[in-house]
């Protein structure tokens, strides 16, 4: 199975957390993406394309795996910071 999702990446839960808090008030993912991922998909409004098992470290994947499309997850960490993932399909 394979799933398509995108990410906002941050260096702290709280940087994290402020962005859950900006979602709850309508501002777009991939506008948050744009504007303060760390990683290089930011540009693309934090797209990661599609992906199998296997492809992400175990805690990105298995929340990523978990979400029903269009469910932004909980920040998740890993050792290049805190994500936010986004399902979409």
């Amino acid at each position: 199975m394979k799933i398509k999702a995108r990410h906002i990446l941050v260096e702290n839960e709280y940087e994290a957390q402020d962005l859950v808090k900006k979602l709850g008030e309508g501002k777009s993912f991939e506008e948050l993406a744009e504007k303060f991922s760390k990683c290089p998909s930011g540009q693309r409004g934090g797209d990661l394309g599609e992906f199998g098992k296997g492809r992400m470290v175990k805690s990105f994947e298995d929340a990523a795996f978990a979400l029903d499309v269009n469910q932004v997850s909980p920040p998740v960490q890993t050792l290049f910071g805190y994500h936010l993932i986004q399902r979409y399909n």
